[in-house]
């Protein structure tokens, strides 16, 4: 099997995310593979939450909070903006309060308290999560290519369907049995119906947009997720637990993918010492890598002569790892 059969012998696989520590080539191997299923005539929707706009970097272009980014043919990058998402919020926060109460103008006790709650560091994270459920839901691309931002804060992110799914559903509840009183005090005042309750509208339009993110990167069939790993011991064992911790997420694991590998055709004799022991150090590993994941790696990625970064390199990487094995 290879990284490249993989995408062609599962098609429906839609929603591709790369992860592992910081500094392991998440962001290139991502590039890489959106690059070459949009020359493959896919529509390939390649997302980035994290704010250092590691996009913006490879691609050597501006994307950071400017939406889908046309990259080149049937290729879009977009690097989400949490704190402008946090002014959205509000906004849309207000115009609810707005549309519910009848309200000219929101209170400005309760307007300052919007303000106070946007500033919360929970509150990037929501936002952020947010984003990206809006991303995957929508439906509007062949391939949503996930770079996710390093392993804790990977993990953070998805486990947030859960957390949010359990605090929904105990707001829903209480709003229903307050909406049971509400009937109960209709039926005695001789009204036949109670109003729409909007709130609980509108707590299961959120849970359901919950719901099919979390579905979505859940389910084996259309989701895949590749964890890239170095031949380094730190990195392998670190790939090992946050593999399992992944799995109590339910988040399908689909393989590895092992990057910069020094080539060992460098020659030995016609190279200084100190790449004769890295080469050496390396193969120790790529051994521990194979029988630690077995079948399970997927490709190995050489170590390229200089920084991938713009589409030239990443086409040139594109072809090794897709075309040339």
């Amino acid at each position: 099997m290879s990284l490249r059969r993989v995408f062609e012998s599962q098609p429906d696989r839609r929603y591709i995310m790369f992860g592992g520590k910081g500094g392991l080539g998440k962001t290139t191997l991502s590039a890489t593979s959106a690059f070459w299923l949009a020359r493959q005539g896919k529509r390939v929707l390649l997302f980035s939450v994290d704010p250092q706009a590691s996009l913006s970097d490879i691609f050597q272009r501006d994307i950071f909070g400017q939406g889908p980014v046309p990259i080149v043919e049937n290729l879009w990058a977009q690097e989400v903006d949490a704190d402008r998402r946090i002014k959205d919020y509000q906004e849309e926060i207000r115009k609810k309060i707005l549309d519910m109460y009848g309200f000219e103008k929101v209170p400005e006790e309760i307007d300052n308290y919007i303000a106070a709650a946007s500033a919360e560091p929970a509150m990037e994270e929501s936002a952020i999560f947010d984003a990206v459920v809006d991303i995957i839901v929508r439906g509007d691309y062949d391939y949503y290519i996930y770079d996710l931002v390093p392993l804790g804060h990977a993990l953070y992110y998805l486990s947030m369907a859960k957390v949010y799914d359990e605090w929904i559903n105990k707001i829903t509840k209480l709003r229903e049995d307050m909406r049971q009183y509400d009937q109960v005090a209709a039926t005695m005042r001789r009204e036949d119906t109670v109003q729409e309750d909007q709130i609980l509208s509108e707590l299961t339009y959120i849970k359901e947009r919950i719901n099919a993110s979390s579905r979505i990167l859940t389910d084996k069939t259309r989701t895949a997720f590749f964890f890239v790993v170095v031949p380094e011991e730190m990195i392998i064992l670190d790939t090992k637990k946050a593999a399992a911790l992944f799995a109590k997420f339910d988040v399908p694991l689909s393989g590895y993918i092992v990057n910069r590998i020094l080539p060992a055709d460098l020659g030995p004799g016609t190279i200084p010492p100190y790449l004769q022991n890295r080469i050496a150090m390396q193969k120790k590993y790529l051994d521990d890598i194979k029988g630690a994941f077995g079948n399970e790696v997927l490709a190995y990625v050489p170590e390229m002569e200089r920084d991938v970064t713009g589409l030239a390199m990443i086409e040139r990487l594109a072809r090794r790892l897709f075309e040339e094995g």
